[in-house]
């Protein structure tokens, strides 16, 4: 199946785009990512940010002695079975690492790993996942060569549920999620720590949407107004997220929004002063919380490659901070030994303290908390996508304050 689906895609011509010179002896890191279709936008900020994060390890010397690391983007098109036409095809080029987003993506590229891996375990790959963010990656269906460099969504909704356990003003609350594994697992999960952290709240709806379907979000907002929700929950990204403000602005809506993918590359440019100090999102960190120092990297970044996003979606430099630290401490490309040098490694970066679990793979991270407002006040110096209005930290949670329950039972490859 998985070879007739490769041969298939090679008659309608597979497109990879690399960004930045190739080098032949460059180590690759494949990046399986909606570039065409309504998410390319997202797709093609989030290869920048990934090339950002390897120019930084390249300008440090790279790995193994000057070997430069590369990002190879391969277009999946939003849909799983072409994810597989391209991790076959990345496989093929001898391509030991590979990362991928949004989660059904990611189960497809997980699964296809471990079944490849079993069946040639001389020559294994690692998935390195960026943000897929069903918490079922690293429970029920964790595996030993996956490992998630993002918080899972039950741990963006702790941080979301804990800032609003502690707002008199919500009261009711209407829960507005897509119709797919995340969404759903953003659904059970404020239901379940709403209840527990608020008892108070009233849930007034739970509904689901399908993903990336619905085209007039009005309907959905005259229910919300007419339920008298004060605040909206809504792991809703792209467009689904902004058509869902823009009816609401179009409706006089006045509730609040607390979402978890606000940030995402396209969405504070779609929804611009519609959003202004009414959309909460948690976030890795953003650049109003950064350095001189990082803020200079990232402002340099953007200019150097012409990006809309501010380039501060730090999972990606975590990523491949961290394969570079594992591939020069274990001196060569074995993967097995790249892995174990994974589990339980530390990042020291800009947000603070996180590392690998090894008992599930799961990164252990600080999340933020933010409000969308007027750029140039104190705490959002910087603005996002050219809007005028950008994020402010509101809580930073550590990376123990966001630790989940362990859930996995991991099987391990001998050594």
């Amino acid at each position: 199946m998985f070879s007739l689906m490769f041969r298939a895609a090679i008659a309608s011509v597979l497109v990879i785009h690399a960004i930045g010179a190739p080098a032949a002896d460059s180590i690759k890191l494949a990046y399986i990512v909606g570039l065409s279709g309504p998410y390319a936008l997202i797709g093609e900020e989030r290869v920048k940010t990934l090339q950002l994060a390897a120019d930084r390890v390249n300008a440090r010397g790279g790995v193994l002695g000057g070997r430069k690391l590369e990002i190879v983007a391969l277009d999946n098109k939003g849909n799983p079975q072409e994810a597989l036409i391209v991790l076959k095809h990345a496989i093929d080029q001898d391509i030991l690492f590979v990362t991928a987003s949004v989660s059904n993506i990611a189960h497809a590229v997980s699964d296809a790993v471990v079944k490849y891996n079993a069946r040639n375990p001389d020559r294994p790959v690692i998935f390195l996942d960026l943000s897929g963010l069903d918490p079922a990656l690293t429970e029920g269906n964790c595996n030993f060569w996956h490992f998630r460099f993002e918080a899972h969504s039950d741990m963006q909704v702790h941080v979301l549920t804990e800032y609003m356990a502690k707002q008199a003003s919500v009261h009711k609350v209407y829960l507005l999620n897509q119709d797919y594994a995340y969404g759903q697992a953003v659904s059970r999960a404020a239901r379940a720590m709403l209840a527990a952290k608020r008892p108070d709240i009233e849930i007034i709806a739970d509904e689901l949407v399908p993903l990336g379907k619905v085209r007039d979000f009005a309907p959905y907002v005259a229910k919300i107004k007419a339920s008298g929700a004060d605040a909206v929950v809504t792991g809703n990204w792209g467009t689904d997220l902004t058509l869902l403000i823009k009816a609401s602005n179009e409706t006089g809506l006045k509730a609040t929004f607390y979402t978890l993918l606000a940030g995402i590359p396209g969405t504070p440019v779609a929804i611009g002063s519609m959003g202004a100090n009414r959309v909460k999102t948690v976030a890795p960190w953003h650049i109003n919380a950064a350095d001189g120092g990082w803020e200079k990297t990232l402002l340099a970044g953007k200019l150097k490659y012409q990006s809309l996003s501010n380039l501060d979606y730090l999972p990606s430099f975590r990523l491949v901070d961290m394969l570079a630290t594992a591939i020069n401490t274990v001196g060569s490309l074995n993967a097995l030994e790249i892995a174990t040098t994974l589990e339980g490694l530390h990042y020291a970066g800009p947000s603070g303290d996180s590392w690998i679990r090894p008992e599930d793979h799961q990164m252990m991270v600080p999340v933020y908390l933010l409000s969308f407002v007027k750029a140039g006040q104190p705490g959002a110096k910087l603005d996002e996508e050219g809007t005028g209005y950008g994020w402010k930290t509101e809580i930073l949670l550590t990376a123990r304050d966001t630790a989940p329950a362990i859930r996995c039972k991991m099987d391990r490859p001998s050594r």
